[in-house]
């Protein structure tokens, strides 16, 4: 079970591993943070993003060192990441790396409901996804390689893991495409039966409103 965070956000893991480097201002963590898609990466809600700095200096995670200005811009507070800080950054990546955690992804809520479709629907459903899944990963793919040219491997495992489970997801597709076509999945013909004979008959009502 992971343990409970003073600052949960993941917003606060990427302000983290970007003060590690070096102190920095919000406007700057945030532009490092976009530059390098770590926003992809975390999720990072921008509309909540100051107030998670606040939030962080506030536990301790990180200190004000300086202020400064630029020309007629507002004064900006530069950061440092704290001892606590550095502390709790090591050990929240120990534990997203080490622990499994369930997660709910949209496309497996989608599956638990399949049978509301027709099979012939679900079929086609799924060749579109499909057809997506593989134009992307085809994009992601040059993309690996051209970043593996400019960047060492260690930053960009992140990537790699979201192209093999977007490789993964593509070929489960297709085998159960194949099983569909086939007409090899278990309970196909029922599964279809139900959808073309149409919804079943409500039953008479007696008193009470109980079915007889």
């Amino acid at each position: 079970m992971p343990r409970r965070r003073k600052v949960g956000n993941l917003t606060a893991l990427a302000v983290l591993a970007t003060l590690v480097e070096r102190p920095m201002h919000p406007y700057e963590m945030a532009t490092t943070l976009r530059d390098r898609g770590k926003d992809q990466d975390m999720g990072i809600k921008w509309g909540s993003f100051y107030t998670v700095v606040r939030n962080m200096e506030r536990h301790g995670l990180i200190a004000a060192v300086e202020s400064v200005r630029e020309g007629r811009r507002p004064e900006r507070t530069v950061y440092r990441i704290t001892d606590d800080g550095r502390a709790e950054l090591v050990d929240w990546a120990r534990g997203l790396v080490a622990t499994p955690v369930a997660e709910h992804p949209r496309f497996r809520a989608g599956l638990s409901v399949l049978a509301v479709l027709h099979p012939d629907e679900a079929t086609a459903l799924l060749r579109e996804r499909l057809a997506r899944l593989e134009d992307e990963i085809g994009n992601e793919r040059v993309a690996l390689a051209e970043h593996a040219r400019l960047v060492p491997r260690l930053f960009l495992v992140e990537n790699e893991y979201d192209l093999r489970i977007r490789e993964a997801e593509a070929a489960w597709i297709r085998a159960l495409l194949a099983e569909f076509t086939s007409g090899s999945y278990p309970g196909l013909d029922e599964w279809r039966a139900y959808h073309e004979a149409g919804p079943p008959e409500p039953g008479p009502t007696g008193g009470g409103g109980t079915t007889t």
